[in-house]
C-alpha cells in the first residue's frame, strides 16, 4: 500500500512521535509510507526509515491553540495557510495513497480545519478512492460544547471509515474523555497502545542513580524544571539531570546552567532517554502518551506532574489511571514544591519495583495488520 500519513504537533511533539512510529510499522511491514509534518521540526525524534514531508511549519502561542505562529513566532499569515492548503491537496493528488491516515483531526486541530477538509475533499475526489481513517491517542481532550463533539461525528460519518484508537479498551476507552455516539462507536478500532520497541538500557549506564526530569519535546514544563531546581538544592548527595525540549532549548539550557546547584545538569532533551530511564534512581515529568509509555517500558520509579494549563485534562486522567501501579507517584501543578516533591520521591524510595513491561505496546502493528485487512475489503 502507499500510506499518507497527515500529522500537525502544535505544542509538545508527541502527536509527531506517534505518526512516526506508524510510519516505521508500515515501512516495516513493506509498504510505502509518507509522514507529512505541518508542526515544526522536532530534529530530537527518530525519524529512521521514515520519508517525511515538510509543510511550512505552524505552533500555537503556548496553550492557546486558537492562535498559530509560524517558525518565527509571528502570527501565521492567510498566505501560509493558503500555502499550507496547496501542498497538501496537491499531495493527495500526485501520490494517490492507498490509505490516508489523519492524526487527531476531526477529534481536535479545529483550528485546522480548512486545510484538512480540502484534503479529505482531494481524497474522496479521487479515482480510486484511499482508504480514510483518523488515528487518536488513548485520551482526548474532551469537547468543552456539544457543536465539537457533533462535528466530529459528522466529518467522521461523511469521510472515515474507521477511527484507530491506539489505546486497550479495557483500560480507556475513547468514552472516559470523549461522547462517543452510537453512531461512533461502529467505527471504533481499538489497536492497543503504540510505541516504539523498549529501548536497551544505555551500554554506558548514563543517567545511573540520577533524578532525570523531562517535559516531552515542546516548550512546556517550567514550572516543573524552576520546582526541580531548587529540590536538587536540598539533595546535594543526588544528581539530578533536567532536559529541556523546544526549539531553544540549548540557549534556554546554557542559561539557566549558570544559576544551578552544582548536582544539576541542564541540557536538550536527548535521543537516549529512553536507555537512560532504566538506571535512573526516578523520572519526574509530564504525563503524556509518550511518556507514559515509555515509563511503563523501562519500569522506573515516576512522578508524574500532569499537564493542566489552559483546563486540560488529559495527562490528569492518565496519570490518576497509572497511579495504581506500584512506583508510581502523581503531583498536581497546583500542589508542586520543593517539599512536596522530595516527600513524593522518597515515597517511591520506599515502593516495591515495577518490572519492566513488554506486552500490549505493539499497537503500530496491530494497526498496520489491521488496516490491511480493511483495505482488501473486509471492513
Amino acid at each position: 500500500m502507499k500510506v499518507s500519513i497527515v500529522v500537525t504537533h502544535l505544542l509538545g511533539t508527541g502527536h509527531l512521535a506517534r505518526a512516526l512510529t506508524l510510519g516505521r510499522a508500515y515501512g516495516a511491514a513493506g509498504h510505502d509510507v509518507q509522514v507529512v509534518s505541518g508542526g515544526m521540526p522536532a530534529p530530537q525524534l527518530n525519524s529512521d526509515g521514515v520519508d517525511m514531508v515538510q509543510l511550512p511549519p505552524l505552533r500555537s502561542d503556548g496553550v492557546d491553540f486558537a492562535r498559530l505562529l509560524d517558525e518565527h513566532g509571528a502570527v501565521a499569515s492567510e498566505a501560509l495557510k493558503a500555502a499550507r492548503r496547496e501542498m497538501l491537496v496537491t499531495h493527495i493528488q500526485t501520490r494517490t495513497p492507498d490509505l490516508l491516515i489523519t492524526e487527531l483531526f476531526p477529534f481536535g486541530r479545529r483550528t485546522l480545519k480548512a486545510e484538512f477538509m480540502a484534503l479529505l475533499d482531494a481524497a474522496d475526489a479521487l479515482p480510486t478512492r484511499p482508504l480514510i481513517c483518523a488515528s487518536v491517542r488513548d485520551i482526548l481532550a474532551p469537547p468543552s460544547k456539544p457543536a465539537k463533539a457533533q462535528l466530529a461525528d459528522d466529518l467522521v460519518a461523511q469521510y472515515y471509515d474507521a477511527v484507530l484508537v491506539h489505546a486497550d479498551e479495557a483500560v480507556t476507552p475513547l468514552s472516559l474523555s470523549w461522547p462517543v455516539s452510537d453512531a461512533m462507536q461502529g467505527k471504533l478500532r481499538y489497536t492497543g497502545f503504540v510505541a516504539p520497541p523498549p529501548a536497551s538500557p544505555h551500554p554506558d549506564r548514563l543517567g545511573a542513580g540520577e533524578i532525570i526530569v523531562s517535559a516531552g519535546g515542546g516548550d512546556v514544563g517550567a514550572h516543573v524544571f524552576d520546582t526541580c531546581r531548587a529540590a536538587a538544592a536540598r539533595d546535594a548527595g543526588r544528581v539530578w539531570r533536567l532536559l529541556l525540549g523546544g526549539q531553544d532549548a540549548a540557549a534556554r539550557s546554557a542559561a539557566l546552567m549558570q544559576n544551578a546547584p552544582a548536582n544539576v545538569v541542564i541540557e536538550p532533551a536527548r535521543p537516549e532517554f529512553r536507555q537512560m530511564l532504566y538506571h535512573a534512581a526516578a523520572s519526574v515529568s509530564l504525563c503524556g502518551y509518550n511518556t507514559a509509555l515509555d515509563v511503563l517500558q523501562s519500569g522506573v520509579r515516576a512522578l508524574f506532574v500532569p499537564f493542566d494549563a489552559g483546563n486540560e485534562v488529559e495527562q490528569g486522567l492518565r496519570a490518576d489511571a497509572l497511579s495504581a501501579l506500584p512506583g508510581i507517584e502523581v503531583l498536581r501543578s497546583a500542589d508542586l514544591t520543593p517539599d512536596r516533591l522530595l516527600s513524593a520521591l522518597a515515597a517511591l524510595h520506599a515502593a516495591p519495583t515495577r518490572p519492566a513491561q513488554t506486552d500490549g505496546f505493539d499497537g503500530a502493528a496491530r494497526t498496520v495488520t489491521l488496516t490491511e485487512a480493511m483495505r482488501k475489503g473486509t471492513r
